[in-house]
């Protein structure tokens, strides 16, 4: 059974640092690209950051440009998101996913983890 499972989250200040892992079992992702999504109450899911399966290429949302930094272990499975300069804007359940290919849009993603909290206090 394919599993995605994040760990790291956690409650922080603003200004804080977070660093958040994903787990996969069941198979192996090195050759699939790997994303990081977050959802806050009342709005949609979004992505926040995605790496190729090489590590080659890396996507950032704008808001996270320069504070978070996504990388990959490929021999762990494991792929990361190194969260700085946290703000309270940044709270929300923390989702890792993968797929063969990046996707533009979130549904279309495969695999999905069960989430983690982030939360930022001002």
């Amino acid at each position: 059974q394919v599993q995605l499972v994040e760990s790291g989250g956690g409650l922080v200040q603003a200004g804080g640092s977070l660093r958040l892992s994903c787990a996969a079992s069941g198979r192996t992702f090195g050759n699939y690209a790997r994303g990081w999504f977050r959802q806050a109450p009342g709005k949609e899911r979004e992505v926040v950051a995605a790496i190729s399966w090489g590590a080659a290429s890396t996507w950032y949302a704008d808001s996270v440009k320069g504070r978070f930094t996504i990388s990959r272990d490929n021999a762990k499975n494991t792929v990361y998101l190194q969260m700085n300069s946290l703000k309270p804007e940044d709270t929300a359940i923390y989702y890792c996913a993968a797929d063969s290919v990046r996707r533009m849009v979130p549904s279309e993603w495969g695999y999905w983890g069960q989430g983690t909290q982030v939360t930022v206090s001002s």
